[in-house]
C-alpha cells in the first residue's frame, strides 16, 4: 500500500478511478531503480536529492515518490558513527552546558571537553552527533525483489489499495468465491451473497456499517484486494466516500495483479470455537469426514457458504454445519432469514447459548446444539449417529436378503465397500455359503483344507504363513475356530495347542 498522498485518482464523469502505469512509465521506473543502486553507500540525505531531480523532470511527481516509496522497503539503512550517537550528544550537551557556547570557538572547546571524557578525537565527537538522524543514515543495501515491469505491477496494486481507503462497501464478483469468502472472515469483515443477472456477488462490509456508513474498514479492503486479484477472473466495484461525495471505482483482472508475491495468508479456520471443534472431530475414527467451507447453498434470491459440511464415507450424503457465534441482532436475524430459505438440505446450526435463538433455528427444520464457550463435539455426533442409522436402515432396505461372494475367502469391509454401504448395514444379512468369523468370511470347504494342514506344536508364524496363502489376515479367530490357542514362550514367539 501507499501512503494517501501517494494517491492518484481521476473523477472524471463523477467516478473515481486510479491512475494506473503504462508503458510509458517503464524508463522512469529503470531510472528509479537505477537512482537507488547508485546510492548504495551514500546518506539518505543524497539519495533524496537524486529523487528530488527526478521529481522536477517527470510529468507526474506522485508517481515518483509512489514508486520511490515501494523501493525504500527494498533498502536497508544503518546508522554509522564512531560513537553511539545518543553518547556523544549527553557528553556534548554536558560539555556545552559548563563551557557556556554562545560562538564558533566556544562551540569547537565544548566538543574538545566532550572528547577528552570520551577518549577520542573531536571529529570523531562531531561526526557522531546526529548520525542517527533519518537523512544521515547511510544506505548499506538495495536488493529489489522486481524487476521494471513487476515494479510497475506491485504499483497498480498499491494504487488500487490505497484507493480503497476511503471504501464503505466492496462488491466482489469472483471466479474463486470460496476464496474470497475466506479472507473476508480473516480480515474481521462481514459478506451476504447476493444473485444478480450477471452472477453471484459477494457484498462486503463491516460489523458497524449494519448501523451506519463508515470508512473505518478501508485498510482491510485494502487487504482484501490481494486475495481478490488472485483469482484468474474478478471484477471488484467499491462505494466510495470521498471527502463527503459518494463515488463509485470498479477494477477488474486487466487493472492490478500480484505480482510474484504470496497473497493474503488465510487460515483454515476464522474463529477459536471452529479450529477447536474440527481438531477434535478429527481426531475421532467417524464415518464422516468433515470439509472446510463447501459449495454455496440456495437461500432464495441469495446464497449462503456454510462453515462445514460431514461428507459420508459410504454414500453421496452431505450434513452442513454452521457455527453461529456472538453476532448482531442484525446479522443474526439476516442470517435466520438464510436458513429459513434453505431447501433440500440436510443442517446442524451451532447457536451461542447467549444468542437465545435456538427454538427459532429449530423452527425452521434445522438440528441445533447449543454451545457456550466451545461446541461439544459429542453432541454432534449425536446427531450424525441419528442421520447414520438412518442411512443404514436404507441401505440394508437397498440389498438382497442373501448375498454369495465368488471368494473363497473375503472380509465385511470389502463386501460393504462393493455394495457402497457401511459394514453395519451387512449385520442383518445372511452369506449362507460362507461362515463368519470375526470380519471375515470363509467357505466350510477352506477351513477343511486348512485343518488338514495346521497342527498342534506348529509354530504361529508357519500357521500364519498357511493362513496368508488364502489371503486370511485374521489369524486368532480363524485358529480359535479350528480349535487351537497359541502359547507364548516370552519373546521367542508362540506356538500352537489344541483348545481344552
Amino acid at each position: 500500500m501507499l501512503r494517501k498522498d501517494h494517491l492518484r485518482v481521476s473523477r472524471a464523469g463523477g467516478g473515481y478511478a486510479p491512475t494506473f502505469t503504462d508503458e510509458g512509465d517503464r524508463p522512469l521506473a529503470e531510472r528509479l531503480i537505477g537512482t537507488f543502486r547508485e546510492h548504495v553507500g551514500d546518506r539518505r540525505a543524497e539519495l533524496e536529492a537524486g529523487l528530488s531531480d527526478l521529481e522536477a523532470e517527470a510529468a507526474d511527481f506522485k508517481l515518483v515518490r509512489g514508486l520511490a516509496a515501494l523501493l525504500e522497503r527494498e533498502a536497508t539503512f544503518e546508522t554509522r558513527s564512531p560513537l553511539p550517537p545518543e553518547r556523544a550528544r549527553r557528553k556534548a550537551f554536558e560539555a556545552a552546558e559548563s563551557v557556556g557556547v554562545a560562538s564558533e570557538e566556544e562551540r569547537e572547546r565544548a566538543l574538545e571537553v566532550a572528547a577528552d571524557g570520551l577518549g577520542v578525537a573531536p571529529t570523531a565527537v562531531e561526526e557522531s552527533l546526529y548520525a542517527d538522524r533519518e537523512a544521515e543514515q547511510v544506505m548499506v543495501g538495495f536488493e529489489p525483489r522486481w524487476d521494471v515491469e513487476t515494479l510497475l505491477e506491485r504499483y497498480d496494486l498499491s494504487l488500487a489499495q490505497t484507493a480503497l481507503f476511503d471504501a464503505t462497501e466492496v462488491r466482489v464478483r469472483s471466479a474463486d468465491p470460496k476464496r474470497l469468502v475466506s479472507a473476508t472472515k480473516r480480515l474481521g469483515l462481514m459478506y451476504e451473497i447476493e444473485r444478480t443477472d450477471e452472477g453471484r456477488e459477494v457484498v462486503v462490509t463491516g460489523p458497524d456499517s449494519l448501523f451506519r456508513g463508515t470508512r473505518r474498514y478501508g485498510t482491510a479492503f485494502a487487504r482484501l484486494l490481494r486475495s481478490v486479484a488472485e483469482a484468474p477472473e474478478w471484477r471488484l466495484t467499491a462505494t466510495i466516500d470521498d471527502r463527503g461525495t459518494e463515488r463509485t471505482m470498479t477494477l477488474s483482472e486487466g487493472d492490478v495483479t500480484v505480482p510474484g508475491v504470496e497473497p493474503l495468508a488465510e487460515p483454515t479456520f476464522d474463529s477459536g470455537v471452529e479450529a477447536d471443534f474440527a481438531g477434535r472431530f478429527r481426531s475421532l475414527d467417524l464415518d464422516w469426514a468433515l470439509v472446510r467451507e463447501p459449495e454455496p447453498l440456495e437461500t432464495g434470491t441469495s446464497v449462503m457458504i456454510p462453515d462445514f459440511a460431514f461428507e459420508y464415507d459410504h454414500g453421496d450424503f452431505s450434513v452442513f454445519f454452521e457455527v453461529m457465534g456472538f453476532w448482531t441482532p442484525e446479522y443474526v436475524e439476516k442470517k435466520l432469514s438464510q436458513l429459513e430459505t434453505v431447501e433440500s438440505v440436510e443442517l446442524i446450526v451451532a447457536v451461542d447459548e447467549s444468542l437465545g435463538v435456538g427454538e427459532e433455528i429449530a423452527a425452521r427444520d434445522h438440528r441445533v446444539v447449543t454451545y457456550s464457550g466451545t461446541v461439544r463435539v459429542k453432541d454432534v455426533v449425536d446427531v450424525l449417529r441419528e442421520y447414520e442409522s438412518e442411512l443404514l436402515a436404507e441401505a440394508a432396505s437397498t440389498l438382497p436378503d442373501v448375498l454369495r461372494p465368488d471368494e473363497d475367502v473375503t472380509t465385511i469391509e470389502a463386501l460393504a465397500a462393493r455394495h457402497g454401504v457401511a459394514t453395519d448395514a451387512l449385520d442383518g444379512i445372511s452369506v449362507p455359503e460362507h461362515e463368519r468369523l470375526g470380519g471375515t468370511l470363509v467357505r466350510p470347504d477352506v477351513l477343511e483344507r486348512l485343518d488338514d494342514r495346521i497342527e498342534s506344536g506348529m509354530s504361529l508364524n508357519e500357521a500364519e504363513s498357511v493362513l496368508s496363502e488364502v489371503d486370511i489376515d485374521d489369524a486368532s479367530t480363524v485358529l480359535s475356530r479350528l480349535g487351537y490357542r497359541v502359547e507364548w514362550d516370552g519373546l521367542a514367539g508362540g506356538t500352537l495347542r489344541e483348545r481344552n
